[in-house]
């Protein structure tokens, strides 16, 4: 049997001593006291999900309504994300060099609100378009609805010590997928119509992210052609980003797991359905994927809440785990000697070239500092 490194130890010991080894997360059917999610979920930076917390909240009976939205923000000019597939910060072809991957942004239209929630409901395969502004966009994009939800948690807020830094409002459809990434925001993710489906891996699981250095690019969509290209940022810009998609097409995913064994062959994710009504609360440097169920119009609605997180000892932890030589995951006798190897620069097990594009979808920027004008989800 093959000897495991210490950081594999380490996946299995976060589980066994703080995370549990099942794929679900506790389930609390009441919001806690702030001392109880300070002491049981804060502290050891451990996800959950929680019932009955937005209950009294207007929103989960009059956002039902697409009358009632549009409405209330027939005035509100928006930002509209559009992307060919649904996946905007996501890994694509490089336009110049296709045999090699870069990282693409969505194309954002301003528009009236009616206008915007229509290209929501109207997408396909193509076109897809997706309400995920985030920069605080629930208090100034959607104030006009901000009377239909709390405007923080107050168990939250004392256990984090801080009123959130933003609320955002997310509407999407079934085509919107976020792919793996991680917030340095303590996430309130609420649902309101629709459901959310996370993929959750603890940052101790950051070697199996293959972050890589990818150039930045942004879609650009013609109103002539109906099509979307895909252009190069100048000057060059690169971005740290994922390449693991885990759920690859069925023709690829052999392929994908030769190229990614660090994560399909680890502990499985956590599963977390969010269904309307429902919270997750999200740690920290949580690497998460999220796909989405819609409601019966069509439309999955959530309001996440960032709060600023600490940047103490966990934190710092966390970077100096993330700066060890991925060697030491391939040859545990190297645990000995380490070196000041760069992540993004090293390989993994001499895994192939990334320079195939396959159906990999994009995860978890490590530069990306939600502040906030970035990434979900």
């Amino acid at each position: 049997m093959e000897e495991e490194g210490p950081i594999q130890n380490l996946w299995q010991e976060v589980r066994d001593l703080t995370l549990g080894t099942s794929t679900q997360i506790n389930h609390l059917s009441t919001p806690p006291t702030p001392l109880q999610f300070l002491r049981d979920y804060v502290s050891p930076n451990k996800p959950c999900l929680i019932s009955n917390a937005v209950n009294h909240w207007p929103a989960t009976t009059l956002w039902q309504s697409t009358h009632y939205l549009t409405n209330t923000l027939s005035s509100s000019t928006v930002s509209l994300h559009l992307t060919p597939t649904g996946r905007a910060d996501a890994l694509s072809p490089n336009p110049i060099s296709p045999s090699s991957l870069c990282f693409a942004s969505a194309e954002v239209k301003h528009l009236p609100f009616p206008d915007a929630l229509t290209r929501v409901l109207e997408s396909e395969m193509g076109c897809v378009g997706y309400l995920q502004q985030q920069n605080d966009c629930f208090r100034s994009e959607y104030g006009a609805l901000s009377k239909d939800c709390d405007s923080d948690f107050a168990w939250a807020s004392e256990a984090f010590g801080c009123l959130p830094e933003a609320v955002n409002l997310w509407i999407g459809n079934e085509l919107s997928e976020t792919s793996f990434h991680k917030d340095h925001y303590e996430n309130i993710y609420a649902v309101v119509s629709g459901e959310k489906h996370f993929l959750l891996l603890p940052p101790t699981d950051v070697h199996r992210m293959y972050i890589r250095e990818y150039p930045a690019a942004e879609y650009h969509y013609s109103q002539d052609t109906g099509k979307f290209s895909l252009e190069l940022e100048e000057p060059v810009r690169n971005v740290l980003w994922c390449s693991v998609n885990p759920y690859p097409s069925p023709e690829l995913k052999e392929k994908e797991m030769t190229k990614f064994p660090l994560y399909f062959n680890g502990p499985r994710p956590f599963e977390v359905t969010v269904k309307a009504g429902e919270i997750l609360y999200l740690p920290s440097m949580w690497f998460h994927h999220v796909k989405q169920s819609p409601d019966s119009r069509g439309l999955t609605i959530a309001v996440n809440y960032w709060y600023d997180m600490r940047f103490d000892i966990k934190y710092a932890y966390f970077n100096f785990l993330q700066s060890l030589p991925h060697s030491m995951l391939c040859d545990p006798a190297s645990s000995g000697k380490l070196g000041l190897e760069s992540q993004h620069n090293s390989s993994i097990c001499n895994s192939e070239d990334e320079s195939s594009m396959g159906d990999v979808t994009a995860s978890a920027n490590d530069n990306l500092v939600h502040h906030p004008d970035t990434a979900e989800k």
